[in-house]
């Protein structure tokens, strides 16, 4: 890593699959950071409307423009980070976009022995207004720096990768995005993170993450079961098993899987599938009572972005 005193370049990956009408302005916003990104590159994973064209037609020499294979959005994430020796990374996904000034603030709680420097976020609507009580939730409660490997096994708070950098050497060393899951494939790579170096919880907006009907998450509701693979890529991994005692580990899923469940109910909430909703907030509560008024924090988080 680069001593302290000196700023490190930054590269921002963006993997795409028919990202309009979005993906200009994510790629804008990266591109708005300065001098501290030193690329963006855009992979397109297939795109069948004017992805393409429409990246063609920004003018600026730091932005890369590459096609891969429809092999899901890991894999394309994976073959844009070796396409830069930037010692640093941030994915932002093509729907969202940077705030001003987010990178610069990232990088400036790097310290020797952290691979990884995460913010927060705030929800935005389709035409990019915000939504939500994030701003206000964030004065309330803070998340934790350090070794937060086992906290991060309890629930996925991280969120989204643009929110955050990762140095580069610890993300070849753990192997990237595990391309063999289609969920909670970020939340497994900050796992394998959090066991090769610590991390800088920097409590400040840095990204917005877009609600909208036609994103991944929101075009319909995920069961429970769906994540099923990613829970037992994670609670299996050999990194992550040797890190943390098998007793705990276990607690740890257990609390893992009520998040999960939490997250299933929130987004049939936001999707306004009551139906769905009140029998997995239900079943979480059942799963782990102990969390039950987190629970219900949770939902009038959720409830607060209709």
């Amino acid at each position: 890593m680069a001593p302290e005193s000196v700023q490190p370049k930054i590269a921002v990956v963006i993997a795409v699959s028919n990202g309009l009408p979005h993906i200009v302005e994510a790629v804008e916003s990266a591109l708005r950071q300065g001098p501290i990104v030193e690329r963006v590159v855009v992979v397109d994973d297939r795109s069948t409307d004017d992805t393409w064209e429409a990246m063609a037609g920004i003018p600026d020499p730091r932005l890369e423009l590459m096609k891969s294979p429809r092999e899901g959005v890991s894999a394309a994430r994976n073959a844009g980070a070796q396409r830069t020796d930037a010692p640093w990374l941030l994915f932002l996904d093509a729907d969202d976009r940077l705030t001003e000034g987010a990178v610069e603030a990232l990088a400036a709680e790097i310290r020797r022995g952290v691979s990884l420097v995460y913010g927060d976020y705030e929800r935005i609507d389709e035409q990019g207004r915000t939504v939500g009580k994030r701003g206000w939730i964030r004065n309330l409660r803070s998340k934790p720096s350090g070794e937060i490997l086992e906290p991060l096994l309890g629930g996925n708070f991280i969120i989204n990768g643009g929110v955050l950098i990762c140095e580069r050497e610890a993300f070849l060393k753990v192997g990237g995005f595990p391309a063999q899951l289609s969920l909670c494939e970020d939340w497994h790579l900050w796992c394998q993170l959090a066991t090769v170096g610590e991390a800088r919880y920097l409590p400040r907006r840095v990204m917005e993450y877009r609600v909208h009907a036609q994103s991944v998450m929101m075009r319909k509701p995920r069961e429970y079961e769906d994540f099923a693979p990613a829970l037992q890529a994670i609670f299996s991994d050999r990194r992550i098993r040797a890190s943390v005692p098998s007793d705990l580990l276990e607690r740890l899923r257990r609390r893992g899987e009520s998040s999960l469940m939490v997250y299933c109910a929130q987004q049939a909430l936001r999707a306004r599938k009551y139906g769905i909703a009140l029998p997995m907030a239900i079943r979480a509560f059942r799963h782990h009572p102990s969390r039950g008024p987190w629970l219900i924090g949770r939902l009038v988080g959720a409830w607060s972005v209709l």
